[in-house]
C-alpha cells in the first residue's frame, strides 16, 4: 500500500533540500566568477569555450561534494556548512593554480586555450571527489 503521508514528507524534505542546494550551488558560481579575473560570462557568450570548460568544471567539482554533504548531513545547518567549506575550497584552488602552478591560466582561458581549460576541469573535479570522500567518513 502506498503511503501518502510518509510520500508528502519526504516530498516535502527533498524539495528543502533541492532548493537549498540550488541556492548554495548559484551563490557558488557567482562568488566563484566574482573570484575570477575574467568574466566567464562574456567570454561564454562570445564562443569562448575553454572559459565554459572551466566554469563547468568548477560547479562539477563543487557539486559533488555538495551531493555528499546532502547524503551525509542531519541538519540544514550542518549541511550549510559543508556547503560553505566546499566553496571555498574550489576558490582556495582556482587561487593556488592562478598563483603558483599555472600563473598564466587566466591569460590562457581569456584565449580560449582548451588545454588550460581541461586542465582546470580536472583539478576541480579531483578536489571535488576528495572533498565529498572526506565528508563520509
Amino acid at each position: 500500500m502506498f503511503d501518502t503521508v510518509g510520500f508528502m514528507t519526504s516530498a516535502v524534505a527533498f524539495l528543502v533540500a533541492f532548493g537549498v542546494a540550488g541556492l548554495f550551488t548559484i551563490a557558488f558560481k557567482v562568488i566563484y566568477q566574482w573570484a575570477t579575473p575574467y568574466n566567464e560570462k562574456a567570454l561564454i557568450r562570445e564562443g569562448n569555450i575553454a572559459a565554459a570548460i572551466a566554469l563547468g568544471g568548477a560547479l562539477l567539482g563543487y557539486v559533488l561534494p555538495l551531493a555528499s554533504a546532502l547524503a551525509h548531513t542531519v541538519s540544514l545547518i550542518e549541511f550549510a556548512a559543508w556547503a560553505t567549506l566546499s566553496g571555498v575550497i574550489q576558490i582556495v584552488t582556482f587561487t593556488v593554480v592562478r598563483h603558483l602552478v599555472m600563473k598564466d591560466v587566466s591569460a590562457r582561458i581569456e584565449r580560449g586555450e582548451i588545454p588550460a581549460a581541461l586542465y582546470l576541469l580536472s583539478i576541480s573535479l579531483v578536489v571535488g571527489v576528495l572533498n565529498a570522500a572526506c565528508m563520509t567518513a
